[in-house]
């Protein structure tokens, strides 16, 4: 008995069937749809294309001058591949300024940051937990007996004669004032800030540009470090929410007015600073010598 087919004539899948080709239909042949090379490209035509790739990715290599690492390229296909050469299927290592022991860029970094302290080096003995205990205790009480108000006022005072002494020694020597777009010409002291001043000061003396018998008793090395510890007094000045600093800090910092008066040979300043040292260690006498009284009392 014959085979019913388990499709109905009518079945609209017959139309597809119709038109859909059959297994057996379809070719096999791997060489159906591959477009055959051309027969003039020979073996040795393709070796010598690589040849010339290496070549050519291998100067690109060069020129990009880049340190340790691959180099990102583009592969045949257009997307990026580290480390391979333009045109080429394999990886080539990039020429390296490094050492070529295989480190890697960061080891090489590494080594470029390290000081002497990354060299032979001791530890000192560590103290004993008591001496630590007596050096963490509580440090002892220094005497202030000035009022913020008249911590300012010295401050300020220290401040506009230092100002006006380097105005003074600048002008004197004639030396030059380098202008910005950002700061106007100085006409007066106070269109320079005292941390302005010492900042010209201390280029003019590294630039070579003040010469040593301008100062006092030639001391151009010292010049520097003076002018350095005078810096305190503008940022003691400025900043109105510092806490308040003792009896003997605001005499060094007077002190320390004085030294430079002192080193670029300004009399009056240095005249006027030594005034103001002396009234300022009086007041702060007789400020603790009435606070011992009301303690005694």
């Amino acid at each position: 008995m014959p085979r019913q087919s388990s499709f109905s004539p009518t079945d609209p899948m017959d139309d597809f069937a119709d038109i859909s080709p059959q297994m057996s239909e379809v070719s096999i042949d791997s060489n159906h749809d591959r477009s055959t090379p051309p027969s003039s490209l020979s073996a040795s035509s393709a070796q010598e294309r690589v040849s010339s790739g290496l070549e050519s990715g291998a100067d690109r290599n060069r020129s990009l001058g880049s340190v340790g690492g691959l180099a990102h390229l583009s592969s045949p296909t257009g997307m990026a591949m580290p480390g391979v050469a333009p045109g080429l299927g394999v990886g080539i290592p990039m020429a390296s300024s490094g050492r070529g022991d295989g480190r890697s860029s960061r080891t090489s970094r590494r080594g470029v940051n390290r000081d002497e302290f990354d060299g032979p080096h001791q530890f000192l003995p560590r103290p004993s937990p008591q001496y630590i205990a007596l050096q963490e205790r509580e440090l002892p009480h220094l005497p202030t007996n000035l009022l913020v108000q008249e911590q300012d006022s010295v401050l300020s005072q220290v401040n506009d004669r230092l100002s006006q002494c380097a105005f003074d020694f600048v002008a004197r020597y004639q030396f030059p004032v380098p202008l910005t777009q950002d700061m106007r010409p100085v006409a007066r002291p106070q269109d320079r800030e005292w941390t302005e001043w010492v900042q010209l000061l201390k280029r003019l003396a590294t630039k070579r540009r003040i010469p040593a018998r301008v100062l006092y008793n030639g001391q151009i090395k010292q010049f520097v470090t003076i002018l350095e510890n005078s810096l305190e007094m503008r940022h003691a000045a400025r900043h109105q929410s510092r806490p308040l600093k003792d009896d003997r800090n605001i005499l060094q910092l007077i002190s320390a007015g004085i030294q430079v008066a002192k080193i670029l040979k300004d009399a009056p300043a240095m005249s006027f600073l030594d005034q103001l040292y002396i009234a300022t260690d009086q007041q702060i006498q007789e400020r603790s010598a009435s606070a011992a009284a009301r303690f005694r009392a």
